[in-house]
């Protein structure tokens, strides 16, 4: 059981760009194949117990019913061995070649198959973010032409976004028929769009609906009516509509966001935006989400630069900090924290949509694995904390299980009650507005 989960993650992004030509692959860039031992190492000797990471799936899921499990096998047998948690995200940003890309309409069928045939192989496994940024994601995708299809319109947006909810939907229904106590960790980008003068309020009203379109299908909840007929209108069908507010997983759930100091925007009349960097902060559009789901929280995914004076991603971990217990104290129940990633990432300035190979200083450990200064504060910061999240206000208890703790016979009762409650749970139990 765990009141607090500090995690890091190991950056798994496997986008294509040049008309699906490149696949961009952060753990090749960033060296994970090579260095995942000592990766591994590094976790722990921050103090870390959760780890975001998982299989490259391109390399992986060779087929239907077909896969390449050696990697992933030896990786998690490690993970396991160490007994650090796993929050396995199994799609970041891009598919394998066979599939092509979020234009698929099999993809979701595709991946629920996946999925499920993960969690059979690694049934100590309890936590899960099947799909990562399913917003930003389709965004990228499909309507700002960077990614996969590189496409840029209304429909390519919507139908990338309907098949990345659906098949996250379809992949925790199947990992909660072979692990009932499975917990989904969402990691979606937190946005906010601010006007910057009064022509530009209905741009930024449209828009500041349309960031929540992802949760809303994933959760089963009715989006905002502006949003319905955009939905239909660009594609969506009645009964496509129907599927995201019939499925019920949302007590599975928690809300995992994200915040960077991008996070949030200004808005021209145009409907043009701009980055307007760190208006609200965390504290503020958490509070926003957290109002619309009523779901417990985690902050998945920060990180800043080092910077020129070498201190910016030390002031930022400690500036999210307080943004994290100012949550924590205003009465939402937040679990966890997560600097992202373990180390440096390539090419992260650019979104991933050049290959330039240009090294970004935003990690706990540069790519050598020297541990930089906003590694050795998280390290201070965790050390500090951990004992005392657990007497605080605030105290909701996650029931996760260790991956030594599988087997025990609380873990099996868990399951048992999981199962039932599943069973009794109500038709309408998440649908409706909140």
């Amino acid at each position: 059981m765990f009141s607090f989960m500090f995690a890091t993650g190991i950056e798994n992004s496997i986008p294509t760009i040049q008309g699906g030509k490149v696949r961009v692959d952060e753990m090749e860039k960033c060296g994970f194949y090579k260095h995942w031992k000592t990766d591994f190492e590094l976790v722990e000797d921050l103090g870390v117990r959760f780890l975001r990471y998982g299989p490259p799936m391109h390399t992986t899921f060779l087929g239907p019913g077909k896969y390449d499990w050696e990697f992933t096998d030896v990786t998690f047998a490690e993970l396991k061995r160490r007994d650090i948690v796993p929050i396995v995200d199994l799609c970041h940003f891009g598919v394998p070649d066979w599939i092509g890309n979020f234009q698929n309409p099999d993809f979701p069928a595709l991946f629920e198959a996946y999925a499920r045939d993960f969690a059979k192989r690694f049934p100590w496994v309890q936590l899960y973010t099947p799909i990562n940024e399913m917003y930003i994601c389709a965004t990228f995708s499909a309507r700002y032409g960077w990614w996969n299809e590189q496409m840029t319109s209304d429909g390519a947006f919507v139908n990338a976004l309907k098949y990345l909810v659906k098949a996250n939907v379809l992949a925790m229904r199947a990992i909660l028929e072979v692990r009932p106590d499975a917990i989904f960790v969402q990691s979606e980008s937190s946005e906010y769009f601010h006007a910057e003068n009064p022509a530009a309020i209905g741009p930024a009203e449209v828009m500041n609906s349309e960031r929540f379109l992802s949760l809303d299908l994933n959760y089963g909840r009715r989006v905002d009516s502006e949003m319905y007929e955009f939905l239909l209108d660009n594609g969506m069908t009645r009964e496509e509509y129907h599927f995201f507010l019939d499925n019920h997983l949302k007590q599975h759930c928690i809300l995992g966001n994200d915040y960077y100091i991008t996070n949030e925007h200004r808005v021209a009349a145009d409907g043009m935006t701009y980055a307007s960097g760190e208006i609200f902060g965390y504290n503020e559009i958490t509070r926003q989400y957290y109002e619309r789901y009523r779901l417990p929280v985690m902050h998945t995914e920060t990180n800043l630069s080092q910077g020129a004076n070498g201190d910016e991603a030390v002031n930022w971990l400690h500036k999210e900090w307080a943004n994290v217990l100012r949550v924590r104290n205003n009465g939402i129940p937040i679990l966890g924290f997560t600097w992202y990633s373990l180390t440096d990432q390539v090419d992260w300035d650019v979104a991933l949509r050049e290959n330039n190979g240009r090294v970004n200083p935003l990690g706990l450990y540069d790519l050598d694995r020297k541990i930089r200064p906003v590694g050795l504060a998280y390290k201070q910061l965790i050390s500090d904390w951990r004992d005392v999240l657990p007497a605080q206000s605030v105290c909701l208890v996650a029931p996760i299980a260790l991956p030594s703790e599988h087997a025990d016979s609380w873990v099996e009762d868990s399951q048992a009650r999981a199962r039932e409650l599943s069973a009794r749970s109500p038709a309408n139990a998440n649908n409706g507005a909140a």
